[in-house]
């Protein structure tokens, strides 16, 4: 049978068998804090024409330049990811307090009271204490359960 490999048998070798594992990384990767050669390029223009560049693109803006004024405005005044909302959720103490909690979420999404995308951010957010709350219960009863298991062994 002939061998339809592409390598020449290179990576069937005894001494680099086992080389590239499931889940292992491709390589060493990239020096941690090293930069792209684009952004090292883009810091050398910079430190010559920076100044003068961004005298043009505010002189543009003050011209009516809306692109230039968008430059500029996005760097003094960013854009909000998103905005502070006020809901009266119930006390959640256990994971089926979360479930009225959902509802009152649903009910304030389904009135326009909050965005959807706002919904799924607070959703998320009751998901996390969900499980949180999971986390401690299952943990206390896995330890009742061994604290049983050892008394009973002895």
């Amino acid at each position: 049978m002939t061998d339809l490999s592409k390598n020449d048998g290179q990576t069937d070798s005894p001494e680099r068998r086992g080389l590239f594992q499931p889940g292992g990384p491709g390589g060493p990767g990239r020096p941690q804090g090293s930069r792209n050669a684009a952004s090292l390029l883009l810091d050398k223009m910079a430190e010559g024409d920076g100044e003068a560049t961004l005298k043009q693109v505010i002189e543009a803006a003050k011209g009516g330049d809306m692109r230039a004024a968008e430059i500029i405005l996005a760097r003094i005044w960013p854009v909000k990811k998103g905005r502070p909302i006020s809901l009266q959720l119930p006390s959640i103490k256990t994971a089926h307090d979360v479930v009225a909690a959902v509802g009152v979420l649903a009910d304030a999404v389904g009135t326009g009271e909050i965005t959807p995308d706002e919904g799924q951010a607070v959703a998320a957010i009751l998901e996390a204490k969900r499980k949180a709350i999971e986390t401690v219960e299952l943990e206390g009863r896995v330890a009742a359960l061994e604290k049983e298991r050892n008394t009973s062994a002895t």
